[in-house]
């Protein structure tokens, strides 16, 4: 009973039961603040989702692809005409301007027997939940430099772009997809803000403004230490 309220409690959280919705989600704030960032975006692993696909003495992997909301006019095809997924990367179609690149492959989570909530609140434990419940699109900012890199490349994304994820199971005896989510809803990374609009305490002030400000203080300083040594020197 507690094993089922678990579940029923994860899956609510991140809004990925299968009866409610068949698509990646943007990670929960409790579980990734700060997200969307300027190159990442943390998604909800697909917990329960794929259950009903699955069967005894079979194995399975989860492929999540990428690609930018402007490539679904082009292609938003993840697999070839038998059925085998698309092994399309982040440098063959533009970063995904072109149509969708393959950014992960993962284990299947397992629905049955979650990370426990409580241990999100546990500084020891943490780390390891989100790494179980969360994917970061974009979290790799070495792969593609490195000549020797030869697994699944997650590179940075492109700030202030828009985007839409999917999850395919893959059976990795046969090869082909056997389920897959729809595209999620469209995701946008953060914008890279200006200095002429950065906000400054008390209120909003431009770059010069902030200048202008520096400049006037330091005069006011100047001014004063020339009264006080004047003043000084009439006492003397």
């Amino acid at each position: 009973m507690c094993s089922s309220w678990v579940v029923l409690a994860f899956c609510c959280l991140g809004q990925l039961c299968a009866d409610q919705s068949l698509k990646p989600q943007i990670a929960a704030p409790q579980l990734a603040t700060n997200n969307p960032t300027l190159t990442t975006v943390a998604l909800e692993k697909p917990f329960c989702m794929f259950d009903s696909s699955l069967h005894p003495n079979k194995s399975y992997v989860i492929y999540l692809y990428a690609m930018k909301e402007t490539a679904s006019a082009i292609s938003s095809q993840v697999t070839d005409n038998s059925g085998k997924p698309l092994d399309s990367t982040f440098q063959q179609t533009s970063g995904g301007q072109l149509g969708p690149y393959k950014a992960a492959l993962f284990d299947v989570p397992n629905c049955a027997s979650p990370p426990k909530l409580a241990d999100v609140g546990d500084v020891n434990k943490v780390s390891d939940v989100l790494k179980q419940y969360l994917f970061r699109v974009g979290d790799d900012g070495t792969c593609l430099y490195d000549p020797n890199f030869l697994a699944v490349c997650n590179p940075p994304l492109a700030p202030d772009t828009t985007y839409r994820f999917k999850y395919v199971l893959l059976d990795s005896t046969e090869g082909i997809m056997k389920a897959q989510t729809l595209w999620s809803d469209p995701i946008k990374t953060r914008r890279v803000k200006l200095p002429l609009k950065i906000d400054t305490w008390p209120g909003r002030r431009s770059g010069d403004m902030i200048v202008i400000t520096s400049i006037l203080s330091v005069l006011v300083f100047l001014l004063l230490a020339g009264f006080l040594a004047s003043v000084s020197s009439a006492v003397m």
